[in-house]
C-alpha cells in the first residue's frame, strides 16, 4: 500500500541517522549485573523544563527526597545562569545540607565569565563536579556556531583550562571535571572522541583521579541499538579509557531514554543520568526510577530506594506541578491492578500459593506490589469487565472469610448488574454492599429466637423457637445432621421443604469475640435461592442462613403471585 504524501506530513524531508558499520559488537552478549552510578539532574535538567520553575521550598523539598532514596551525586543547578540556582547551591553549603557521601555537581557552559561564576557558587563546599559543555553537532557548528571543527575543539580546551584553573584556587575542595560533548548522538563519533581527547589532555585524569565524560543523547535521534554502537565505538577509541567514568544523559524524544540508556551500559557506560518519572525538557529525560526498577525486577540491586513509591510520587507532583501518567511504568497508579476477569482469577490463584522463601512468580505481576508499599487489595479492580475472582478477592479482604467457588459464582452476577449500572469502576465498599444486600438480608417472615440440638446415636434433633413476625413457635425436626434436623424443623411446621445444595461455614475470627459465616444454597419450590448470615458460632450462623433462603423464597413467590 502506498502511502500519499502530503504538504503537511512528508516523511521525504527527514534523514535516518547515521550508523556505525560495526562488525564486532560485543554488547549485546553482555548482562546488566550491577546498577550504574546514578546521578540525578532534576534540579536542572528537570526543573529548567518546568512552565513555572521550583521555588526555593520545592527545591529543599525535593534535594530531601533524592538524599533519602540515596543518590550519590546529584546536579543541583547552573548557578551561573540562574540566581535561584545560585541561591540554592549556597543554601546547600552554607546550612550543612550536603551528606558526607554525597556530591553535588553544577552545569556550567565553556565560558570563562561562566565558569568564574561557577566557582563562586561553590565557594566551601567539600567535594563537586563541574560540569562543563559545548555543543559539537554539525548543525550546531554550521547553523548556530558558525564555526568549523577547530573551532569547537578550542571552545572545549579552553573551557577545560579555566575549569581546572580555577579549581587550583580552590584546593580546600575535592574538584571533579565532566565534560559533555553536546548532542554526541548527532556528531560524528570520530569527531566526539577527538574533543573529548583534547579535553582529556588538558585535565590528564589518572585512574586514582578520573575524569567523567557525559555522552547526551541531548535529542534522541536513533534507535538505542545505534546509540549503544556509538557508546561502543567511543570507548574502544578514546584515550586513557581507565582514567574516564563514562556518563550517559539521555532523552525520551523518540520514546526510548531508558532503553538507550540500558544498551549505552552493555556497550561500556558506567553512570547515568537522569530525572525521577521521566521529567525533563521535551518528552523528558531518562526515567531513573523505571531504569532503577528494571534492574531490581531482574535480581540486580539498584542501590536507590524506590520502595516509598507514594512518598516519590507526591514529591515529584509537588515540586513539579506535573501528574503522573496512572500507566506510568513500575509506579502509576493502575500498575498493579487487573480489572480483565481472567487475569484477576490468574493473580489470585497465583498469590495463594506463592511463598514467601521462595522467588516471586505471579502471574501478571512482574514484582510484588509490597515492595513499592502497595497492598494486594488495589491490585485487583473490578468494573463490569470483570469476573467472579475479583470480586471475590476484594470481598474476602473485607469479610475475612474466603467465598466457596459455589459463592463466587453467585456473586458474579449481581457485581455484574451494579457494575453496569455504575458505567465504572466498583470500589471494594460498595463490593461488600451488593454482598449484603444480595445475600445478608435478614428482612421477611422468619427470624431465630433460639435453639437446642442433641445427639442420639447418629441421629440429631432440633428445637428451636421462631419468631414468625406475630408471635414464636417452637419447631421439631430431626435429620442426620444439625442443619437437616432444622430444614426437617422448618418443613413440618411451615410446610416449607429446603433441600441444601451447597453448604460451607467458617471461623473468620478467634478468642472471646469469635464469629463464624455460613454460606447456604438451598433448592425451594423448585428455585435456588442463596444467602449468607454471620453469628457468634457457625452453627448459628448456618440456621439464619437457612432462614434467609426461606424468607427469600417467601417474598419472591408473594412477587410471583
Amino acid at each position: 500500500m502506498n502511502t500519499p504524501t502530503t504538504a503537511r506530513f512528508n516523511h521525504r524531508k527527514y534523514r535516518p541517522a547515521t550508523v556505525i558499520a560495526k562488525t564486532d559488537r560485543r554488547w549485546p552478549d553482555q548482562t546488566l549485573t550491577t546498577a550504574p552510578l546514578w546521578c540525578s539532574v532534576d534540579l536542572r535538567d528537570g526543573n529548567q523544563a518546568l512552565i513555572e520553575p521550583m521555588s526555593v521550598a520545592q527545591k529543599q523539598q525535593m534535594w530531601a527526597l533524592l538524599v533519602n532514596m540515596g543518590f550519590k551525586e546529584i546536579e543541583v543547578g547552573f548557578p551561573a545562569a540562574s540566581q535561584p540556582d545560585f541561591d540554592f547551591v549556597r543554601w546547600l553549603i552554607e546550612a550543612n545540607q550536603i551528606p558526607e557521601d554525597v556530591t553535588i555537581q553544577v552545569l556550567v557552559q565553556a565560558r570563562d565569565e561562566l565558569i568564574e561564576r561557577t566557582y563562586e557558587a561553590l565557594a566551601g563546599v567539600r567535594r563537586a563536579v563541574v560540569h562543563v559543555y559545548n555543543s559539537t553537532s554539525p548543525v550546531q557548528r554550521q547553523r548556530v556556531f558558525n564555526l568549523d571543527k577547530q573551532g569547537i575543539i578550542d571552545i572545549a580546551v579552553n573551557g577545560a583550562r579555566k575549569v581546572a584553573s580555577e579549581a587550583k584556587r580552590h584546593p580546600q575542595t575535592e574538584w571533579v571535571f565532566q565534560y559533555s560533548p553536546e548532542s554526541f548522538s548527532t556528531t560524528e563519533v570520530d569527531f566526539a572522541v577527538e574533543i573529548c581527547n583534547a579535553v582529556i589532555d588538558v585535565w590528564q585524569p589518572t585512574a586514582e583521579k578520573k575524569a567523567i565524560i557525559n555522552l547526551p543523547a541531548t535529542v534522541e535521534s536513533s534507535m538505542p541499538n545505534v546509540f549503544a554502537d556509538q557508546i561502543e565505538w567511543f570507548c574502544d577509541h578514546v584515550n586513557k579509557r581507565d582514567s574516564l567514568i563514562i556518563s550517559i544523559h539521555t532523552h525520551n524524544d523518540r520514546g526510548c531514554g531508558v532503553a538507550a540508556a540500558e544498551l549505552a551500559m552493555l556497550a561500556g557506560a558506567d553512570r547515568i543520568e537522569g530525572t525521577l518519572l521521566g521529567n525533563g525538557e521535551r518528552t523528558g529525560n531518562m526515567d531513573i526510577v523505571t531504569m532503577a526498577m528494571n534492574l531490581y525486577s531482574q535480581g540486580v540491586d539498584p542501590e536507590l530506594d524506590i520502595s516509598m513509591a507514594d512518598d516519590i510520587i507526591a514529591t515529584v507532583e509537588a515540586c513539579t506541578n506535573i501528574k503522573t501518567h496512572p500507566r506510568h511504568p513500575w509506579l502509576g497508579e493502575l500498575v498493579y491492578t487487573a480489572f480483565s476477569g481472567s487475569h484477576q482469577d490468574a493473580i489470585r490463584k497465583c498469590l495463594s500459593k506463592q511463598q514467601d522463601d521462595e522467588p516471586w512468580d505471579v502471574a501478571y505481576l512482574p514484582i510484588d506490589p509490597r515492595d513499592l508499599g502497595r497492598n494486594y487489595q488495589s491490585v485487583i479492580r473490578v468494573n463490569s469487565q470483570s469476573g467472579k475472582g475479583g470480586a471475590a478477592y476484594l470481598l474476602e479482604q473485607q469479610i475475612g472469610a474466603t467465598l466457596p467457588r459455589w459463592m463466587q459464582i453467585e456473586l458474579a452476577q449481581p457485581i455484574q448488574r451494579r457494575a453496569e449500572m455504575q458505567e465504572g469502576e466498583l470500589s471494594p465498599e460498595q463490593i461488600l454492599s451488593v454482598f449484603r444486600t444480595e445475600f445478608m438480608n435478614s428482612d421477611g417472615r422468619y427470624s431465630l429466637a433460639g435453639y437446642q440440638i442433641d445427639k442420639q446415636g447418629s441421629q440429631y434433633h432440633v428445637q428451636a423457637s421462631i419468631n414468625d413476625g406475630s408471635q414464636l413457635m417452637l419447631i421439631h425436626g430431626h435429620g442426620n445432621g444439625a442443619i437437616s434436623a432444622f430444614a426437617d424443623a422448618m418443613h413440618k411446621a411451615t410446610g416449607v421443604d429446603v433441600q441444601i445444595v451447597q453448604f460451607d461455614e467458617q471461623a473468620i475470627s478467634e478468642g472471646s469475640d469469635a464469629t463464624a459465616m455460613a454460606f447456604v444454597q438451598a433448592s425451594i419450590r423448585g428455585s435456588r435461592y442463596t444467602a449468607v448470615a454471620q453469628d457468634g458460632d457457625t452453627l448459628s450462623a448456618s440456621l439464619n442462613a437457612i432462614l434467609f433462603t426461606i424468607n427469600k423464597a417467601i417474598i419472591d413467590s408473594r412477587a410471583v403471585a
